[in-house]
């Protein structure tokens, strides 16, 4: 357990990814519970300000969905935990399964009715992620595109306006964090999960190393972690915090 803290001063910054951010939520009210006088503030905006924040002192830990990058040397990363990208669709769309090519072609404008790839005679609405956001450089990444040849009909940033974005229009096509696609999934949001390489877009897959777009979540730093920082990056790698990050559909970072 960890010691209990008295400083009343005592307190945290992270910034950065929407996937990250709700688990670290979560963490971070059971952290404060047994941790009396410390508080933990947790802000969205993307990957891209988790590290820009971290880097420039307006962050104490920056929340990144993905590994660092070669320039990024600079920064320390600790995982929390695993996930992965699925492309969701509206649970009434017909089409089950879409190639790897279906899917770039649907994205680049080369596809533009679901009556193409077996579905309805209707125009597929294409949502995409916004700059600066990981999951969108993973999708461009895996699919071999860049986001200038991305033709979309809807931009997004957070995972949670992705999955309204599809649950509310039954032509539309977008992609998401594994884990928020499950928990909304399973809480009776109307969204189907795709298969990709003909693996199921799952937890489990993801928890088994077989499904092909999977990708760490990261808390990261400028210096070695030292002091609350130290006690909280461990707290949330700890099994202390594994049921939390399974309630959220994400896989436990076990060393």
């Amino acid at each position: 357990m960890v010691a209990n803290v008295n400083a009343a001063s005592e307190r945290l910054v992270l910034t950065g990814s929407s996937t990250v951010a709700p688990l670290m939520g979560e963490i971070a009210r059971r952290f404060e519970a047994i941790n009396a006088g410390v508080r933990i503030d947790v802000q969205t905006g993307g990957s891209a300000r988790g590290i820009q924040d971290t880097r420039n002192g307006i962050a104490d830990i920056g929340m990144v969905s993905r590994a660092l990058k070669p320039d990024e040397h600079d920064l320390r990363a600790f995982t929390i935990a695993l996930d992965g990208v699925s492309i969701i669709l509206h649970a009434n769309n017909q089409v089950i399964a879409l190639s790897k090519q279906q899917i770039a072609d649907i994205y680049t404008g080369k596809i533009i009715n679901w009556k193409a790839v077996g579905g309805a005679d209707a125009r597929i609405i294409v949502i995409n992620k916004a700059e600066g956001r990981s999951t969108l450089e993973l999708f461009l990444h895996y699919f071999q595109l860049k986001n200038s040849e991305i033709k979309p009909h809807i931009i997004i940033g957070d995972n949670a306006q992705g999955i309204k974005a599809v649950t509310g229009n039954p032509h539309a096509i977008g992609y998401v964090s594994i884990g928020a696609a499950e928990y909304e999934a399973q809480r009776g949001a109307p969204i189907g999960l795709l298969a990709l390489d003909g693996v199921e877009a799952s937890v489990a897959n993801v928890r088994n190393g077989t499904f092909p777009l999977s990708r760490p979540l990261n808390l990261v730093m400028s210096r070695e972690p030292q002091g609350l920082i130290q006690r909280f990056i461990e707290f949330a790698r700890s099994p202390q915090a594994h049921d939390l990050v399974e309630a959220q559909y994400l896989v436990p970072f076990r060393d």
